[in-house]
């Protein structure tokens, strides 16, 4: 199987453990360390809708994102971004360096989403900053922390910062400027109804992140509840690189979202 089609995979693996959760209702969440259901219906950290729980190359900028991703336009640059860009990867640096052992990050509160499940790119969040960033960024508190797994062990590769799902460009582009970022979200969800919540599932389905139905009046007809917008606003950082562009990678950031 090709490798963009695992990673894709996992990531249906991923959101749709959360979305079938949020129908069937059930309890507790599945991480590693006593979470609550609020923790789920946030997660990765992300602005949760209140009726469903629920993811740059320089030259990178206009690539297809399909029906079910949105990235924020990219503006041109003014003065003063690189400067403010580069002391948010300052300190997403200096948190990356903290939390090199997966350990240190799970006494500080971080908890890994589903770690049974094998996934390219592993979210450990911090819901308790994940609510915090809804309302305020602080890049010293990432909602979560992105590890890939080697053996039994973890290795930290970047940050993931986030926002409400109301949030207006202007507010992300005061959090990291536009010129150099782009966030993303993932919209246009059609949820399965209970009776074919397995074919959410399925590489073909015509629900879910995937799906081939990107609208209300499709969802409405097969069924399913249709979700405008999953979760809040997203970037992710990675601090060890060595230019701007790859610390930023739209490429990278897509790919790993496709995890």
């Amino acid at each position: 199987m090709p490798k963009g089609t695992i990673t894709f995979a996992c990531l249906m693996v991923l959101l749709f453990a959360v979305l079938v959760w949020a129908q069937a209702q059930t309890s507790p969440a599945p991480h590693d360390a006593g979470g609550t259901n609020s923790d789920m219906r946030d997660m990765p950290g992300m602005d949760n809708d209140g009726s469903a729980a629920a993811m740059h190359s320089m030259e990178g900028h206009h690539m297809d994102m399909g029906p079910h991703m949105k990235m924020t336009a990219l503006r041109e640059t003014q003065p003063g971004d690189q400067a403010k860009a580069a002391q948010v990867a300052e300190a997403a640096r200096a948190v990356a360096a903290k939390y090199q052992d997966y350990r240190t990050a799970l006494d500080d509160g971080y908890r890994i989403f589903m770690p049974n499940r094998p996934q390219k790119q592993y979210h450990f969040t911090n819901y308790r900053y994940a609510f915090e960033a809804r309302r305020h960024f602080d890049p010293e508190h990432p909602t979560s922390l992105l590890y890939e797994k080697h053996g039994d062990d973890y290795k930290l590769i970047g940050v993931m910062y986030t926002a409400s799902k109301d949030a207006s460009e202007d507010e992300l582009n005061s959090r990291i400027p536009l010129s150099i970022a782009q966030w993303h979200a993932h919209v246009n969800l059609c949820l399965p109804p209970q009776d074919k919540k397995d074919e959410a599932w399925h590489p073909h389905s015509q629900f879910g992140i995937a799906g081939s139905i990107s609208t209300k009046d499709a969802c409405d007809a097969a069924g399913g509840r249709f979700i405008p917008q999953i979760f809040g606003w997203m970037v992710h950082v990675y601090p060890f690189e060595k230019d701007q562009a790859n610390i930023w990678s739209v490429e990278r950031q897509m790919h790993n979202h496709m995890d």
